[in-house]
């Protein structure tokens, strides 16, 4: 199983495409341009990929900025939280707040729940709901490999901002300490902006949720 990180837009947010036999899935496509767009397309034809999966850890514009492209070009149906559909259905309105270009990401979707299992491969992964950050927030967990994306839930000595529409700083603290300081401290955090980190760091460190 491989994971490959790319940076893309203004937000400078993570997209992840993870492969497992040949299979992948991309994790918030956030290309929007063609030259970030043609870095995907390129990765997935050079490796000689099948791409299996959408998934949006959550429907903020710098993560959903590809859904439309990736949609279209694999024939894929995202999949989403459903607490996440407010944030999908104005996505347009938003994007002419921030005056920021956004092809209009599908809204046929397909929802998915907490503690439900993802196949790709022969890699399995938990959706764990993460509420706080965004209220269909979730996270996709890799016990095997001990491995969990993130999105924006915890960074690297930070937190997922709670000043937007529908974000809720109680329900994101409550997320990471129930959902995530739970863990074990080895597990490695892929975070949906900046670098790695790992539960135990994050427990240890992060001046807004560290327990110890």
């Amino acid at each position: 199983m491989k994971i490959k990180k790319f940076t893309f837009n203004s937000f400078q947010e993570n997209t992840y495409i993870v492969h497992s036999d040949k299979e992948c899935m991309i994790i918030d496509p956030g290309c929007n341009t063609l030259e970030e767009e043609n870095l995907i397309r390129k990765y997935i034809s050079d490796n000689q990929l099948i791409p299996k999966k959408l998934i949006n850890t959550h429907c903020h514009l710098d993560h959903i900025f590809g859904n439309h492209f990736i949609a279209n070009t694999y024939n894929l149906v995202p999949k989403m939280h459903e607490k996440d559909s407010p944030l999908l259905t104005k996505a347009v309105d938003i994007a002419k707040l921030y005056n920021v270009n956004l092809t209009p990401p599908p809204l046929d979707v397909q929802y998915i729940h907490e503690n439900e299992i993802i196949h790709l491969g022969d890699s399995s992964w938990e959706v764990l709901f993460t509420p706080g950050h965004a209220p269909g927030h979730i996270c996709l967990l890799n016990r095997t490999d001990k491995i969990i994306l993130a999105g924006d839930v915890l960074f690297l000595m930070s937190i997922g901002r709670t000043d937007l529409p529908l974000s809720n700083h109680d329900d994101l603290i409550n997320s990471i300490k129930n959902k995530l300081f739970t863990l074990d401290d080895d597990i490695e955090v892929f975070c949906g902006h900046g670098d790695n980190t790992t539960i135990g760091f994050e427990k240890q460190n992060n001046p807004f949720v560290k327990i110890n």
